[in-house]
């Protein structure tokens, strides 16, 4: 939206909902087209952040047929791509080539929080896009630091040894987000299983009049309470678009100790499933923090 200001451009975000899983819809994009003077450019991120949701190829391909039929570029922020937790991300850009930028980056999938190198990936045809958009970039950054470049050079050249940490990375995210789901859904907390990344997005609708009776309306409110109150921390709705009101967060389910996470899931083998019960202790703080909203909430 920022960047859009820039150029004065006019930007919309298009609300997608709980009942299509946060999926834009085709429908949805060619509507917008049809309301706002073009250029046009999409900006597609999934696996989701806040949700944790992903696509299905041929949900892909609609959308893709749609932006073609419209001339829709498509920025698709596929950072957290490989960690979809079956191993299974599809790229839009596959249905799409000509009109498609794929951006993702060192961070996420290689669990280097702060360690930030990322990149863009232009098909032919978008080469004077790419030109025009790294003049600018020369003009606006120096350089990635240095430990990062050698970084990255050993994370992009080592094949097996990232294939191997991704496996059990993408097993170990599975398990917890499919942990916290299945227990706050039978609580009637609106919530979707998530299919990568390690975010759900919780919706609290349901606890509406209890949420009231503590002063709460919004979600900034929600989450300011919930961590002052609990200790657990969770980002509000409305950071990511969301009207205000809407009783929504981002929750991250990264609150283990990774090293032991990976050793576990490293001594079982590869075609056996990891259970919550396999982590032991080591799922403490999330089970806790699960329990402190539900507590909280029904209090």
């Amino acid at each position: 939206m920022p960047q859009g200001k820039i150029v004065q451009r006019e930007s919309k975000f298009i609300q997608t909902c709980f009942e299509d899983n946060w999926r834009l819809l085709p429908e949805q994009l060619e509507f917008v087209v049809k309301q706002t003077s073009g250029p046009y450019l999409l900006i597609l991120n999934y696996p989701g952040n806040p949700d944790g949701g992903t696509y299905k190829a041929a949900e892909l391909e609609a959308l893709a047929n749609v932006a073609r039929e419209n001339n829709v570029l498509i920025l698709s922020d596929e950072i957290y791509g490989r960690l979809h937790h079956d191993g299974n991300h599809v790229s839009i850009a596959r249905y799409y080539p000509e009109g498609t930028i794929v951006s993702s980056g060192l961070s996420k999938w290689c669990g280097a929080g702060g360690w930030r190198l990322g990149h863009f990936a232009f098909s032919k045809e978008l080469y004077w896009l790419k030109d025009t958009m790294a003049f600018i970039a020369s003009e606006t950054y120096s350089c990635v630091a240095a430990p990062i470049q050698h970084a990255a050079v050993a994370a992009y050249n080592d094949k097996e040894t990232v294939d191997e940490y991704l496996f059990h990375s993408r097993r170990i995210l599975k398990v917890f987000g499919n942990y916290c789901a299945d227990t706050l859904a039978p609580a009637d907390v609106n919530i979707l299983s998530p299919s990568g990344a390690f975010y759900l997005f919780p919706d609290f609708t349901a606890y509406t009049d209890n949420l009231n009776a503590k002063e709460i309306h919004d979600s900034p409110t929600l989450c300011a309470k919930l961590l002052n109150e609990t200790g657990v921390a969770l980002l509000p709705g409305k950071v990511f678009g969301r009207p205000k009101e809407e009783l929504n967060a981002r929750m991250a389910y990264v609150n283990f100790d990774g090293g032991d996470a990976l050793s576990t899931s490293r001594g079982i083998a590869n075609d056996k499933d990891l259970t919550i019960a396999d982590l032991g202790d080591n799922v403490n703080l999330v089970k806790q923090g699960i329990e402190n909203i539900l507590n909280w909430i029904n209090d």
